[in-house]
């Protein structure tokens, strides 16, 4: 198969019938980030550089160490949902809806195609804002369903009409990487002509905070420098990206803009520790997409990383990417403008490698002036043609999720 201008060789395995695996298009993007209310606002700022992290308005957190988050502005769930489900449900599942109909807009899909659509949502942290207000005010009859991570995708499969495959995953912030890797395998295998897919989160709590916080795990300059000898962390965000994958024949059929194929994915365990990665896993992660793809590693021209510039992450995740490409592939780190949006992130920066294979540009990495590894960071944003490019996202519990994404065939 062709891919941009790559020859992917075949990725099925001996004895499967080879007719019934299909390819896969992603032909919608929708999105909210720190950095703008829908995936063009955002990449747009991406390309500027400009960052959506600064002092925390949600509440008072001037008496923490950590008072620096990425949160949206200026959004209006009204614009996407009744008042009577914004009063019900949890703010991640606002998010998920608002970015989930702006895929399906920016898919130009019909409702009557949606009703056999898969929905795969992903949040690490659910409805932690909805519980931490029931603890201190009380109850509400909605407080468990409009809470729990699965609600995410049960809302919006209600709200467009999708009656197929449904699946909430909370796989801390590989959750919506898992996703996208998971629809895509639904598609290839005949399983679901089309899918959403993506993670929503909320988690701009004081709970959140001092959690992350009391792990180590927050930055206390609250500025993320992944990669950086000055990092001491990440910056809490909110957020979330939702995909639309198709079946490419169906796709191009019906004329569909074509972002680019989702290739490949990977999923390994650390099966080591709690919150200490491991380097040889993330490797295997990335080999294993890679292999799933059926994309030499020499094809690759593009790594988006976790880098979430905490000391042992991002020394880790250098390791596993140096191990699997030495230090001649361009690797740029979305979190340092948007913060870490813990579970969408992994979705969100799968858009961005879409948009960068398809725009022929690469987003620099902000705050990055003395770097602790020999990678090819993109310090300034360029313009690169690429055919094949990784998405890398990493989660607590050593959790390793690694897309492969490659250009559209001209």
């Amino acid at each position: 198969m062709r891919v941009g201008n790559v020859v992917a060789k075949s990725n099925e395995k001996k004895g499967e019938n080879t007719l019934a695996v299909k390819r896969v298009a992603v032909t919608g993007i929708g999105a909210l980030s720190p950095v703008g209310n829908s995936f063009k606002e955002s990449w747009e700022a991406l390309l500027k550089g400009s960052t959506g992290i600064g002092p925390i308005t949600r509440f008072d957190a001037s008496g923490m160490p950590w008072n620096s988050a990425g949160e949206l502005k200026g959004f209006n769930p009204g614009d996407y949902i009744p008042l009577k489900d914004i009063k019900r449900l949890d703010p991640f599942v606002h998010y998920a809806a608002a970015a989930a109909r702006m895929a399906v807009e920016d898919s130009s899909l019909k409702s009557e195609e949606l009703e056999s659509a898969a929905v795969l949502i992903g949040s690490s942290r659910g409805g932690i804002g909805s519980l931490e207000a029931a603890v201190k005010e009380r109850a509400t009859a909605y407080l468990m369903a409009g809470s729990t991570v699965s609600m995410a995708a049960s809302y919006v499969s209600k709200m467009l009409g999708a009656k197929g495959h449904v699946l909430g995953i909370s796989n801390a912030c590989s959750s919506s990487a898992n996703t996208v890797g998971e629809a895509m395998r639904l598609i290839r295998h005949g399983h679901a002509d089309v899918a959403l897919a993506g993670g929503a989160e909320a988690p701009l709590t004081p709970l959140s905070l001092r959690g992350y916080g009391a792990s180590g795990a927050l930055s206390k300059e609250g500025i993320m420098r992944p990669f950086d000898r000055r990092r001491d962390g990440f910056v809490l965000a909110e957020g979330a990206a939702v995909l639309v994958l198709e079946d490419l024949n169906r796709a191009m059929g019906r004329g569909a803009r074509i972002y680019g194929e989702a290739l490949g994915y990977g999923n390994t365990s650390d099966a080591f520790h709690m919150t200490v990665p491991d380097a040889e896993s993330q490797a295997r992660s990335i080999r294993a997409a890679l292999e799933d793809a059926g994309i030499n590693k020499e094809d690759v021209g593009y790594i988006n990383a976790h880098a979430t510039a905490t000391p042992i992450g991002d020394r880790t995740e250098a390791e596993a990417i140096s191990a699997v490409f030495g230090a001649g592939v361009p690797v740029s780190a979305t979190k340092s403008l948007t913060g870490h949006m813990l579970g969408a992130s992994g979705a969100f920066e799968a858009a961005v490698v879409l948009m960068s294979l398809s725009e022929h540009f690469l987003h620099q990495t902000i705050n990055l002036e003395d770097p602790d590894f020999s990678l090819e960071h993109v310090t300034e944003g360029r313009v690169a043609k690429i055919n094949v490019a990784v998405s890398n996202a990493f989660g607590f519990g050593g959790v390793n999720a690694v897309l492969v994404f490659g250009r559209a065939a001209e």
